[in-house]
């Protein structure tokens, strides 16, 4: 759960299956991509994801297998997601319903299933699920031991931190949520506010146009999917980096779009 970011981090917010513009952000970044096909930075930074890398765009696949060659290479990292816990059960053969992006995930199997033979695609489900039934809520990012930065997608407790269960991760997960309302949509309950912890917490989830930073928190999903952009949090340059979307994947128009609110 600990992980030393000596030589610098660059934690990424929710890409939702929108891969060219994830391979932008690498490039922009300084990742350099090797003849294993791995990308690697020259000055060793590390690579963290808040999760919910899939579902929703168009390349769910590319960016899952993406972690979880990195992740198996010590290379990135990636928190648990709610998107991510979906679909790992989905591959673990449990009854859950593919709504709200997840359902193209599948789509992307059965074509993937066409051209690649059952065997190669059996070990390739086994594998991602592997990864995202592994993903802790929350990593803890160190600079010579000292703890700094929370990373997790959608919120945490300070007393939850260095912890975890299945309370711990529902609310990585899905942030402090307190039901639904008429329309079927959680109604988010705002945890950062009381967050007096000294240590910085990067999370997403939950979309907005510009980085939100309150009470040592910042949020850094704007909303790539919905046409936004995808954001980067840099440390120790405490500095935001940004690609925009090349258009708006998730078909949610005017007040439905999150970002347009």
């Amino acid at each position: 759960m600990k992980i030393e970011i000596s030589k610098g981090v660059d934690i990424i917010g929710d890409i939702h299956a929108c891969f060219d513009e994830f391979l932008e952000m690498l490039v922009k970044l300084g990742y350099i991509e090797g003849e294993d096909g791995l990308f690697r930075h020259p000055e060793g930074r590390t690579l963290v994801s808040l999760g919910d890398v899939m579902s929703r765009g168009p390349q769910s696949l590319r960016c899952m297998e993406f972690f979880l060659n990195h992740v198996n290479a010590r290379l990135a990292y990636m928190t648990d997601s709610n998107h991510g816990w979906k679909i790992a059960r989905w591959l673990d053969g449990r009854k859950v319903q593919l709504r709200h992006g997840d359902e193209l995930v599948e789509q992307e199997f059965l074509e993937y299933e066409k051209i690649n033979d059952p065997k190669k695609t059996k070990e390739f489900k086994r594998q991602l699920k592997e990864l995202l039934m592994n993903a802790p809520s929350h990593y803890i990012l160190q600079e010579s031991n000292v703890d700094k930065i929370v990373c997790t997608h959608a919120g945490i407790k300070g007393e939850y931190i260095g912890k975890e269960n299945s309370r711990i991760k529902d609310f990585c997960r899905y942030g402090d949520v307190a039901g639904t309302d008429q329309n079927g949509k959680p109604i988010r309950k705002d945890w950062f506010i009381n967050h007096n912890n000294d240590l910085l917490i990067i999370w997403g989830h939950d979309p907005k146009r510009e980085p939100m930073t309150i009470n040592n928190t910042i949020n850094i999903d704007q909303g790539l999917v919905f046409g936004g952009k995808l954001t980067t949090y840099r440390y120790p340059e405490n500095e935001f980096v940004f690609v925009p979307a090349k258009k708006n994947y998730s078909g949610k128009e005017g007040n439905d779009n999150p970002i347009q609110k």
